[in-house]
């Protein structure tokens, strides 16, 4: 069995949940933000939804060095365009996964930063935590942005206040 047979079918789970939360948004709060310190809705749902794309980062490169390389988060301003993003980067993300092998799986990964280095881990690794639970931990904040403005709250491990039938 390939590595990302298993791996598959979990990003398959977190990413339908992610979409369901985002399905949630509405324009009319994207400059919410419930803390100084925190990103406003329309900030971390374009977070959210270049998430993905790390995964084609991830199998694609051995390393990731943030002095060598620029990101530029995504600063799309309405629902439709998130969730039209979001879904291109889980497609893209989809078919890396599925053509990867397992040797590439096992290969170690590092994240840097000019002369430090922030970790170097399998890439099965690095895709569980540095996008799916990642992932998981941005669409939370998401859900508690979306109680504090009324919108509903999708279920995602289990019933939410807002959705009592089965799981998303």
């Amino acid at each position: 069995m390939n590595l990302n047979d298993i791996l598959l079918p979990e990003f398959e789970q977190e990413m339908t949940t992610t979409r369901h939360i985002l399905n949630n948004l509405s324009d009319d709060f994207f400059a919410f933000k419930p803390h100084e310190k925190s990103m406003s809705t329309q900030d971390l749902a374009n977070h959210i939804a270049d998430i993905p794309k790390w995964v084609n980062v991830t199998l694609e490169q051995e390393e990731l060095d943030f002095a060598t390389e620029g990101f530029s988060p995504s600063n799309l301003s309405s629902k439709q365009d998130i969730i039209n993003a979001f879904d291109k980067n889980v497609t893209t993300a989809r078919q890396a996964l599925q053509n990867t092998t397992n040797d590439k799986m096992t290969a170690n990964w590092s994240l840097k930063n000019g002369s430090q280095t922030y970790f170097t881990m399998p890439r099965t690794a690095v895709l569980r935590t540095l996008v799916m639970s990642h992932i998981v931990h941005h669409r939370a904040q998401l859900g508690v942005y979306l109680r504090m403005n009324e919108a509903t709250v999708p279920a995602s491990y289990g019933r939410s206040a807002d959705d009592m039938g089965m799981m998303a």
